[in-house]
């Protein structure tokens, strides 16, 4: 009879052990699986490859920084498992103590500077990213400036010859961010009540617009496309709303588009009346001008009829003499 629950007992933890060690490959499997699904969703975990030069180098920061987080992950997971495995209570007698570690000084040195030397390769190279794709571009390098103001719950985008393009709420599919392929273009961000968060991340990484601070961020597209984003700060109850779209064209497209706006904000509105119409008072006929009734008929004695003055009473003519 012991013997059999020994072997059931060693089967059980051999099924346990496997599971354990299965169970952090399963679930990396499955968000890796279940990737192009959640990107539709917008849920995706994963930092999407970007189409502009900074926000493909924070990929690339983010595929060097997951390397020693994820040695990290599985040597600390591979740790616990191992000790909630081998020195479970019933696979030792009574009283068992299992192997201290307390006092051992290479061991605590050890695990005191590899964290300290994987954080400060951490920082140095995110650092050096800030620096270069999150500083305002030198007009030298800037092809296009677009001023984009934040507000709840929506986006204004002014274009050069101020031309602005009003983006409101969940309409930010029919009002777009249009920018020429090809194109460094430079945003200047502003926020007139709330901080808002500019963030699309497939083209570059998030930025918060500020009020009563400029704040700059930039991409530069080489393909046409089309690519949401949204407010990444809670600025309100309608922050759920304040979504944005970023959509590239060719340059020929896009100067054809900046013509056609220009001549939107151009014409006039249908419902305004022209400035030189005349006024009610200007078109009123004179009080002096006598109406059809009032002309006098001839008088059967011959004597004239008295005609209407200007201010409208009857005034007597002269008498024929003798």
């Amino acid at each position: 009879m012991d013997s059999y629950t020994e072997r059931v007992s060693y089967r059980s933890s051999l099924l346990l052990r496997r599971l354990l060690l299965a169970a952090p490959l399963v679930t990396i499997a499955t968000v890796l699986l279940a990737s192009p699904t959640l990107a539709a969703s917008g849920l995706n975990p994963l930092l999407p490859d970007a189409v502009s030069p900074n926000g493909h180098n924070l990929y690339n920061l983010y595929l060097w920084i997951s390397i020693p987080a994820l040695g990290v992950f599985f040597l600390v997971e591979g740790l616990l498992l191992t000790i909630i495995i081998r020195d479970r209570r019933r696979r030792h007698l009574p009283g068992h103590r299992p192997p201290q570690w307390h006092g051992n000084t290479r061991l605590e040195i050890a695990w005191t500077i590899a964290p300290a030397i994987i954080l400060v390769f951490i920082g140095w190279f995110s650092f050096v990213e800030l620096q270069q794709d999150f500083q305002r571009p030198s007009d030298a390098v800037t092809d296009l400036d677009i001023a984009v103001s934040g507000h709840q719950f929506g986006w204004t985008y002014t274009y050069p010859g101020d031309v602005q393009v009003k983006s409101e709420g969940l309409t930010a599919a029919d009002n777009p961010l249009v920018v020429p392929t090809g194109k460094l273009v430079r945003l200047k961000l502003d926020s007139v009540d709330v901080i808002h968060g500019f963030w699309v991340p497939e083209l570059m990484g998030k930025t918060d617009l500020v009020p009563g601070y400029d704040n700059y961020t930039w991409f530069k597209v080489s393909q046409p496309g089309e690519w949401r984003g949204e407010c990444t700060e809670l600025c309100g109850a309608g922050h759920y709303t304040m979504q944005l779209r970023v959509k590239a064209v060719t340059p020929d497209e896009y100067t054809d588009w900046l013509a056609q706006q220009k001549a939107k904000s151009a014409s006039p509105s249908p419902g305004a009346s022209p400035s030189e119409s005349p006024s009610p008072a200007a078109s009123a006929s004179p009080s002096a001008s006598p109406s059809a009734g009032a002309s006098p008929s001839p008088s059967p004695s011959g004597s004239a009829a008295p005609s209407p003055s200007p201010s409208g009473s009857a005034r007597p003519s002269a008498s024929p003499s003798s």
